[in-house]
């Protein structure tokens, strides 16, 4: 069964903006809910939520300023605190218990949300991200990010296949994929101009605040013993966002581990066993971290 398009309203500063989603299975299924990356869109997880929606009610929206949801009038609001606000609208509009599965930006906010009391997540997956993440990655993601939407504001690619070149050059470290993967990622990354040419399918200026600002560490360190939901961490083996030590201390305190070979930042979770994997972690009651 295809997936179902909505969409729920937020206030942020003055004004209401839309943040669309699409929604996978059983409206009545143990809900799942999958935050994708900085730079990418809900549509990212499609081969994951059809997998599992025989069994759960998966939900993958698309941050603001990404995919089809609204761009923000003020391009200083593309910050992480502003998309978890956005994101607990969605999950006022839910309204039940939810399997968190994010990958980077969606896993920052997802530790958030999970620390605060009284949330609703009961399972928390996270893609290659944790508690701490260096200026030195930051600065790399912060480098490609002004390289790339500095020349895209200018230059629009003139087909999909120049969008999937493209997505294959930067998004290398995502891992091993096959031609249809790739295709698939480059269709949901993109949207036709009125000129035929194709521009990413994000807002050019997510890049606002980080031209804005100095790099600093992500350190949610003081968050981490206040997530009480069982945590599966997954690291490409190559990462340098969620980096071995920070892997180690997360296990230590209860987190279960899954490595992906040949992979960097961040896993696309398009491929079987890793999905096969979420699959069994979702299903387990209790499973991950202790109290």
């Amino acid at each position: 069964m295809p997936p179902t398009h909505h969409a729920v309203r937020y206030l942020l500063g003055a004004s209401f903006a839309r943040m669309a989603y699409v929604a996978w299975g059983d409206p009545d299924a143990p809900v799942v809910l999958c935050v994708h990356g900085l730079t990418r869109n809900g549509r990212d997880f499609d081969t994951m939520a059809g997998a599992l929606a025989d069994r759960f009610r998966v939900i993958c929206p698309d941050l603001p300023g990404r995919g089809a949801s609204d761009w923000l009038p003020d391009p200083m609001l593309y910050q992480a605190q502003h998309y978890v606000t956005a994101l607990a609208h969605l999950l006022t509009v839910i309204d039940r218990k939810v399997a968190w599965v994010g990958t980077s930006l969606g896993g920052v906010c997802g530790m958030v949300i999970a620390a605060m009391p009284g949330n609703p997540i009961r399972t928390l997956v996270l893609n290659d991200v944790g508690p701490f993440i260096s200026a030195s990655a930051l600065n790399r993601i912060r480098a490609d990010m002004i390289a790339t939407d500095g020349r895209q504001s200018v230059n629009r690619f003139s087909s999909l296949d120049a969008i999937e070149c493209h997505l294959r050059r930067i998004h290398a470290a995502f891992g091993p994929l096959t031609d249809a993967q790739w295709a698939h990622l480059a269709r949901v990354s993109a949207r036709p101009g009125p000129d035929g040419s194709w521009a990413l399918h994000h807002d050019p200026a997510i890049v606002a605040p980080l031209r804005a600002h100095s790099v600093q560490p992500v350190d949610l360190w003081p968050l981490w013993p206040r997530i009480t939901a069982p945590v599966l961490a997954i690291r490409g083996a190559n990462s340098d966002v969620l980096m071995p030590d920070t892997l180690s201390r997360m296990a230590a305190s209860g987190a279960e581990v899954l490595t992906i070979p040949h992979a960097g930042h961040a896993p696309t979770l398009m491929d079987g066993a890793q999905i096969e994997a979420i699959r069994a972690f979702l299903s387990r009651p209790g499973a991950g971290r202790g109290a």
